[in-house]
């Protein structure tokens, strides 16, 4: 066995430092890795031989890429090829759109860890609808309340919890709690900044979705990371025309929508199961007996129905005896699925996109639904000025919505909701549980992924025995096998 590191991320001024002291080279780019692995699967000679060749021939390395790419369609190619982005200065609701992308990593500035400034992105649309100043004026005052509370909130969190508050060391984590409740007053346009790393194949596929964006903050970043890209490595970056499929599709859908659903009432059910797989607890058994067996499935899910429910149970205790708290559930959990419908505020909404093994569609913002006031609010006695800050914005939005197609949202806040429609297995519900369940996780998503974990548990007992946040995890283990798991959480 040989094995050797072909290449690793570096910081782009490295690599222009390295240029300017070495005479001109073109075989700075990731192509030559893309094409030096797509010649793997027809040529003997070593990878590290295959590599050396793209590099000594880069212009012969992109016409084998475009090759393989446009005319053979094998876009996998391009996945061997990584970018890494720094993305500054964009709003709350571009950075949403941008991570909807479920195969790239992201890590984003955190509202609940870094205390924002009067810092605010004006869209396009705004500036053209001739309303800007009363969308200026109604951000400055969220931003104002925004401070009111923050200052407020501290000094609650400290009186609240005076042990922790005893120590200096703490009151990062205090502020922090400050920092998370008073952020649900700011909007949707306040900037952030994100690291995305994607391979080129997503981020083709990112900017072919995004030529077909009508918002104008997304088709700017758009044309950036495009330029960007390009001209790095133009023989991967090949499909990135607008097309009919992006931006025709479903405003058709849901133009058609709209004559079917005239008299149809909304829900405000915040967390609903509306979907799950039938006799989920022997269908899991079904799957763990298939890979354990040399049996067909059928039979396999016939003889896990002739369990008895302790035999189940029995049975299923195999699959969680030797997990400890950070240990995911076996493939086998896959097979087992459930659909939530969540009506979640946009703070909610920021945390659980970030699970992206996971199915979500989401409706647009919608004031009917209301907002999601953090009860610390209503105890330091704010809730009516919070209210009102709601009603102003929503007043506004209005405004905004009359002569503008897109655009209004950003004026609304981390308080306001929105439906999503969620599937999961119950591989991935584990891993929500544990994150998002513990205590240390952030109330509002908390309190949603609890009653995801509850409703899961009334349909599939035996599937959902160990879930639960990671710091409950070794009381749930002891309660089933009587003794605790090898290791704990660290506090």
């Amino acid at each position: 066995m040989h094995v050797i590191l072909a290449g690793y991320n570096v910081d782009k001024e490295v690599l222009e430092e390295l240029k300017k002291n070495s005479p001109p080279r073109e075989d700075v780019t990731p192509e030559t890795l893309s094409a030096s692995y797509a010649r793997i699967s027809r040529d003997p000679r070593p990878a590290n031989e295959l590599r050396a060749i793209a590099r000594a021939e880069v212009e012969k390395a992109r016409r084998s890429n475009k090759n393989i790419i446009f005319k053979m369609g094998h876009h996998s190619i391009a996945e061997h090829a990584v970018f890494n982005f720094d993305i500054i200065g964009v709003s709350r609701l571009a950075v949403e759109e941008i991570e909807k992308f479920r195969l790239c990593s992201y890590t984003e500035k955190s509202q609940r860890y870094i205390a924002l400034e009067d810092d605010l992105s004006i869209p396009e649309e705004i500036k053209n609808s001739g309303k800007q100043s009363v969308f200026e004026k109604t951000i400055k005052a969220q931003n104002s309340l925004y401070k009111k509370l923050y200052k407020k909130l501290i000094a609650y969190f400290l009186e609240k919890n005076k042990e922790a508050a005893s120590n200096s060391k703490k009151h990062f984590m205090l502020e922090g709690c400050a920092r998370e409740d008073a952020r649900y007053v700011v909007s949707l346009a306040t900037k952030g900044q994100l690291g995305m790393t994607v391979n080129a194949r997503n981020l083709e596929f990112l900017i072919r979705r995004f030529a077909s964006q009508k918002l104008a903050e997304i088709k700017e970043f758009n044309q950036k990371i495009y330029a960007l890209a390009k001209d790095v490595a133009p023989s991967i970056i090949l499909f990135t025309e607008p097309n009919d499929f992006d931006s025709k599709t479903y405003p058709e859908i849901a133009e058609k929508a709209r004559s079917f659903l005239k008299s149809s009432r909304k829900s405000k059910e915040l967390v609903c199961l509306v979907d799950f797989t039938a006799e989920a607890d022997a269908k899991l058994i079904a799957s763990l007996l298939h890979t354990s067996s040399a049996l067909p499935y059928k039979e396999c899910f016939k003889k896990a129905k002739d369990f008895s429910l302790e035999e189940k149970k029995e049975f299923l205790m195999s699959a969680f005896k030797y997990m400890e708290f950070y240990d995911t559930p076996l493939r086998e959990f896959e097979y087992v699925n459930l659909t939530y419908d969540l009506v979640i505020s946009a703070s909610c909404y920021a945390q659980i996109k970030r699970h992206r093994m996971a199915t979500l569609t989401a409706q647009k913002y919608d004031p009917e639904l209301g907002v999601t006031v953090p009860p610390s609010i209503e105890d330091i006695g704010s809730k009516k000025e919070f209210m009102e800050m709601m009603e102003e914005t929503n007043h506004v939005y209005s405004l905004l919505k009359e002569n503008m197609d897109q655009g209004a949202e950003y004026v609304l806040t981390n308080a306001h909701r929105r439906r999503i429609l969620l599937k999961v297995n119950a591989r991935e519900l584990y891993h929500i549980s544990r994150l998002r369940e513990d205590a240390t996780a952030q109330w509002d998503i908390r309190r949603t992924a609890g009653k995801m974990s509850g409703l899961a548990k009334e349909v599939m007992p035996l599937t959902c025995l160990l879930i639960g946040g990671k710091d409950s995890y070794p009381e749930i283990y002891t309660d089933i096998f009587g003794k605790p798991p090898k290791l704990s959480p660290p506090e």
